[in-house]
């Protein structure tokens, strides 16, 4: 599904790959990429492009979190984190080709476990993230 207007456009410039480096249009992001051992590589001082998926995700579902809460008037504590692992790995039925799977663990502090659960499950709706990824990789979201 299309946007229906554009709010806001990031952009990045990737040179050299998993072994080159990255950086945004204005310059606040400016990084090394390495590529783990895992992956063949030589887990180099750089980060990748799955580290930099799981700080995405997680800082949008926390924002998806909070305006949930806010339509709903619930008072969202500032000690709300996002544990979430981003792992990669041949694509099951596609030979060649990779994918990856996240998983997110969601911790939001004096809330109670039925609310936080209620509240993951509408951000998860909201989240563009989750709706970019909605149907083509797995998402395993867990309260801690």
């Amino acid at each position: 599904m299309a946007l229906d207007k554009a709010l806001y456009t990031a952009r990045a410039t990737s040179t050299g790959g998993r072994t080159g480096s990255t950086e945004s249009s204005d310059a606040k992001i400016r990084l090394q990429l390495s590529t783990p051992k895992e992956l063949g590589g030589d887990s180099g001082p750089g980060t990748n492009p799955e580290q930099l998926f799981a700080a995405g995700y997680s800082a949008c579902f926390i924002g998806a979190m909070k305006a949930v809460a806010g339509a709903q008037k619930i008072k969202l504590p500032a000690e709300v984190s996002i544990t979430a692992d981003v792992s990669i790995g041949p694509m099951a039925g596609k030979a060649g080709a990779f994918s990856i799977d996240v998983a997110m663990a969601i911790s939001v502090p004096g809330m109670e476990r039925a609310a936080t659960e209620a509240l993951v499950k509408a951000a998860h709706e909201v989240c563009p993230y989750s709706n970019a990824t909605r149907g083509n990789i797995n998402v395993a979201l867990s309260v801690v």
